[in-house]
């Protein structure tokens, strides 16, 4: 099943891009940014609350909370940069370098993880590199 979900976030990551370089025309990208994070917190705690896991709060452990928090602070970062390379650059541009972000992730989940790296993920992160460069420059 995580597979249906991890393609399902893919199809609404691309629709991201477009719908973000349409929307942000003579718009700050910070104000921009602002404005999608409070229709995600908004979406966000309406799931929390329709499934009732809102009473899984209290179980959250600090370790959890503390690595919780860093995500978001990297998420924030993350939105705030792409949506001003967005408004200053081309989405064909901008969204290959964004997704340098596989390959970044793959390196972390091995060195900071601990995760296997099988010679068939190291030569698919060399050519997710490589067609960035070619697309991106």
């Amino acid at each position: 099943m995580w597979i249906v979900y991890a393609v399902l976030s893919a199809v609404f990551a691309a629709a991201v891009s477009v719908l973000a370089k349409l929307g942000i025309d003579n718009v700050n990208s910070n104000l921009a940014t602002a404005i999608r994070t409070v229709v995600v917190l908004i979406m966000a705690w309406g799931i929390v609350f329709l499934t009732g896991n809102h009473t899984e709060i209290g179980d959250i452990t600090k370790k959890s909370w503390l690595f919780l928090i860093l995500s978001g602070i990297a998420t924030g970062l993350s939105w705030l940069f792409y949506f001003k390379a967005l408004q200053t650059g081309q989405a064909s541009k901008v969204v290959p370098i964004d997704k340098l972000s596989v390959v970044i992730s793959m390196i972390f989940a091995f060195l900071i993880l601990g995760e296997k790296a099988e010679p068939k993920t190291i030569i698919g992160c060399v050519f997710i590199t490589v067609g960035t460069l070619v697309i991106a420059l």
